[in-house]
């Protein structure tokens, strides 16, 4: 592990980086010992204060964890993908907020992510999912349920689909475009949707995945993906006029 002293960058920022690639790289696996912050320091030439800052970036990323006492120090952590998600979540909604990515970019990508799932979740879906899918489009279906708590409730349905799937690594990578781009695109388009016919999409692709249709539940998300444009036009054309 080294780093440039005479490179612009912060030398704690790069102490962490190279900590990081070590991890990546393999050289530091789970649960591995870190050096000691008098052997980081002496082995990196910097003071304790910079040594210490570095370790905090680190745990900020849950890359490491900390203990103390005899046995104590900083240990490689054992990522796992329910503990991402929350950062993942945030990094994708602000990436879409302070970057002028357009709505039909937007959900291209989440539609095209969330279809990889229907196959997968008609085949490998459990009563657990189907029942929270059931439940949501029970709940949906209030006459005075709020504009809020159907958006809830769409992004709770959405991510009982993507988690019937099985599969940890869509998860992760649908927490951003479900948790995320969703709740973006709800905001949009919640005045212009007619509820009932959002319902009939909700209930068609459930009753497809509950029947192990894989294909009848990606021609529903295909309908739900051209309602979500059909409504976002309608609102930016009453927008501009």
């Amino acid at each position: 592990m080294q780093i440039n002293p005479q490179s612009r960058d912060d030398l704690s920022a790069q102490i962490a980086k190279a900590i990081k690639d070590a991890i990546i790289q393999g050289d530091l696996i789970v649960d591995a010992r870190l050096p000691s912050e008098a052997e980081l320091c002496a082995q990196f030439q910097v003071s304790r204060p910079t040594v210490r800052e570095a370790l905090k970036r680190l745990a900020a990323q849950s890359l490491i964890r900390t203990q103390r006492g005899a046995t104590g120090g900083a240990f490689v952590n054992r990522l796992n993908f329910e503990d991402a998600y929350a950062q993942h979540i945030t990094t994708s909604t602000l990436l879409l907020s302070m970057n002028a990515v357009s709505f039909e970019t937007a959900c291209e990508a989440r539609y095209a992510l969330e279809r990889a799932c229907a196959p997968l979740a008609a085949h490998r879906r459990k009563a657990e999912h189907l029942a929270i899918m059931r439940a949501e489009i029970r709940h949906q279906s209030e006459p005075d349920l709020s504009d809020e708590a159907f958006c809830t409730s769409d992004v709770t349905f959405h991510r009982a689909l993507v988690d019937a799937a099985a599969n940890p690594v869509l998860s992760y990578q649908l927490a951003g475009a479900v948790e995320a781009m969703q709740p973006l695109m709800n905001i949009i388009t919640f005045s212009a949707r007619d509820r009932a016919k959002i319902i009939a999409l909700h209930i068609r692709i459930a009753d497809a995945i509950a029947a192990g249709d894989g294909l009848a539940a990606d021609a529903g998300l295909v309908q739900l993906e051209q309602e979500t444009l059909y409504l976002a036009k309608t609102v930016f054309d009453a927008r501009s006029a």
